[in-house]
């Protein structure tokens, strides 16, 4: 937990804490600026902007149990044992605190002295948005021995402030809210995208119980996130799929009047790093001065140790910091008071004497771990010698590929490329198998869409080192292809397609394809998925004919939903056709099902969750196989990853 510098001032909470900034009206008209989007993934948005409130009350040292339930007809209950929202006179606003929360916006204990002085949510915007952007709310307030309510729908205001009961001496916060199907494209809820963020708090906040239940359809879930060992626990979780090395994971913490550290760490086998930082909660996915602070430091600590122990020569050169993080699972957390975000997404944390703070503690606390565990420590040192090694081949690799491809204007020789120049408008087909390709190559617009086609099952870049990755002919077609580079040398801005697109079969086989190109883009090329530019294509299952007129259909759903209508129209003898792969179609069929913008169905990849899909790639393409075959029998229904 956070120490009393950083969390409490004092122990009160009331309507003077409530500071004011501006009002509610924008929200319901421009709902994208406050939570970003109105898909799904800002639909889960209102329920981690009500559990930020919650945590941010166990940051305080006021709360330990936050309970989450996804009702039956989609609505969310969030019940806290904090000290309960305000409901005293707010003395600028003339009216209960409590329905300053829920109906201004930038009104909260956020801003100032006096409220929280560390706070996961960025603007105070939270329950007021929340409360804009839902057909019906309610809030309960548990404290000074009375249940106070209030209801609202779309943020109006529907009843006053009542006592509606007394609760003795419990304390807390209940909130109700169901989203308006007014504002957004679905209003279905997946556990399991709540269960990753929720665990996730659970992890950077120790000793905080959060609970998930879901109470729809015949069978009930119930989760319990627990984690009395906090982010070594969360190291433990990432790492389960893996094989450290070393026994130990590192951990240490430190707080300096209103900044507090916590770093936990362990290096696996793997080739990739895993860095998670977070700021305030806030998972900084551009990094920032913290994990500058971070990597700094342990690229000096490793060198210093490595030469203290003799593992590394007088004449040997330093070694690097992408060798030494190579394999490292690593969480960095910061809290503070007043955190600065810039960037993209306003992700990376800009607060310059974190990077110092940080910097200052890993060297001192990894210096001592590494000096009191030369057992640990050792194996940690030879590995990076081991990837330094690796790097250089790599790089001899690379560079042999760039000068014989990557910085010329030859072009892979299977690749059909398209006559437009301007990337915005240019796509790229990676398809699987050379019939495929044909036929792709055959029914294309020429002008806009070029094919590339790839024979067989690409390089798992899971279990291969960089150099042997870069020795694929297959890979360096498409990094030739994509023009972008690879690894350190990558630029996004010479990416010469803005749509990348994996064309394989819709079957076991293809899926399998498409894992493996995924796992290559977010292992050497995650700029692409987080730029927006890779796709799946939607291959139909079946064609069905009747007389003149055809269908295609793309699942076993949605077949027989069609077959039922035919036969409800008398059609009752259809002439069907299963596809067993893309090479099946000829370039019409293809075009039309597949290709064809006006009539196809491309699934764009996204990553919303980065240590979740981590998980996901070291589950399917690493060496173990328990959780392997647990993840397919449970997941065997999607053709396309989740990420």
């Amino acid at each position: 937990m956070a120490s009393e510098d950083i969390t409490r001032k004092n122990g009160e909470y009331n309507a003077e804490q409530i500071q004011v900034l501006e009002g509610l009206e924008p929200v319901r008209k421009r709902p994208g600026m406050y939570i970003g989007t109105t898909s799904s993934r800002g639909l889960h948005h209102l329920v981690y902007e009500i559990v930020d409130n919650s945590v941010d009350e166990a940051l305080a040292g006021y709360c330990k149990n936050i309970h989450v339930v996804i009702k039956e007809d989609d609505s969310i209950e969030v019940t806290d044992d904090g000290r309960g929202m305000p409901v005293d006179e707010h003395p600028k606003m003339h009216k209960s605190a409590l329905e300053v929360i829920m109906t201004v916006l930038h009104a909260g204990g956020k801003f100032g002295e006096g409220g929280y002085k560390v706070s996961g949510g960025l603007h105070g915007v939270g329950a007021s948005v929340v409360n804009a952007l839902s057909e019906s709310m309610s809030v309960e307030s548990m404290r000074d021995g009375k249940i106070y309510r209030q209801e609202y729908s779309r943020g109006k205001v529907l009843t006053p402030v009542m006592v509606v009961g007394e609760c003795g001496r419990k304390t807390g916060t209940h909130v109700t809210f169901k989203p308006d199907p007014e504002i957004f494209d679905e209003t279905v809820f997946s556990f399991d995208t709540l269960e990753s963020r929720l665990r996730e708090m659970a992890f950077l906040n120790k000793g905080i119980k959060i609970i998930l239940e879901d109470e729809r359809g015949p069978k009930k879930k119930k989760e319990v996130y627990h984690y009395e060992g906090g982010i070594k626990e969360y190291v433990e979780f990432q790492n389960k799929n893996k094989t450290p090395i070393h026994p130990s994971i590192i951990y240490y913490e430190s707080i300096k009047k209103d900044k507090e550290v916590e770093i936990a760490m362990q290096w696996t086998d793997a080739y990739t790093e895993n860095i998670f930082s977070y700021a305030n909660n806030i998972n900084t996915v551009e990094g920032g001065a913290h994990l500058v602070g971070f990597k700094t430091a342990i690229t000096k600590v490793v060198n210093d140790y490595a030469r203290k122990a003799k593992l590394l020569k007088e004449k040997d050169p330093d070694l690097d910091g992408n060798d030494i993080r190579e394999g490292l699972t690593a969480i960095v957390s910061v809290k503070l008071t007043e955190p600065q975000f810039e960037g993209q997404t306003k992700t990376k944390l800009g607060n310059a004497d974190m990077r110092t703070l940080v910097d200052s503690v890993t060297k001192e606390e990894l210096m001592a771990f590494l000096e009191e565990n030369p057992a640990q420590a050792k194996p940690i040192v030879e590995k990076a010698l081991r990837a330094f090694r690796a790097r250089e081949a790599a790089r001899k690799a690379r560079d042999t590929v760039r000068k014989g491809a990557l910085e010329s204007s030859s072009l892979p020789g299977k690749l059909a490329d398209c006559s437009e120049k301007d990337p915005a408008l240019s796509e790229i087909f990676i398809v699987e198998g050379d019939s495929a390709g044909g036929s792709a190559k055959e029914g294309r617009d020429r002008k806009t869409q070029a094919i590339l086609p790839l024979r067989g099952k690409i390089l798992n870049v899971e279990k291969a080192s960089q150099h042997k990755m870069l020795a694929s002919d297959t890979i360096k077609d498409m990094i030739t292809a994509f023009g972008c580079g690879i690894g350190e040398k990558f630029d996004i801005n010479k990416l010469r397609y803005h749509k990348i697109i994996i064309m394989s079969d819709a079957d076991v086989d293809g899926a399998h394809i498409r894992t493996l190109m995924l796992t290559l883009f977010f292992r050497h090329m995650p700029q692409l998925i987080e730029g927006g530019y890779v796709y799946a294509a939607q291959p139909p299952l079946f064609r069905v004919r009747v007389g003149k007129d055809i269908w295609y259909t793309y699942t076993d759903k949605e077949q027989e939903k069609l077959l039922a209508d035919l036969a409800k129209q008398g059609k009752t003898k259809p002439e069907i056709q299963r596809y067993k792969g893309l090479g099946e179609m000829d370039a019409t069929q293809l075009w039309e099902t597949t290709m064809d913008p006006k009539h196809r169905t491309l699934i764009q990849i996204t990553i919303d969750d980065v240590a979740r899909a981590d998980q996901i790639f070291t589950t399917l393409m690493g060496d173990s196989v328990p959780p392997r075959r647990k993840f397919i029998e449970e997941n065997a229904q999607y053709a396309v990853l989740d990420l």
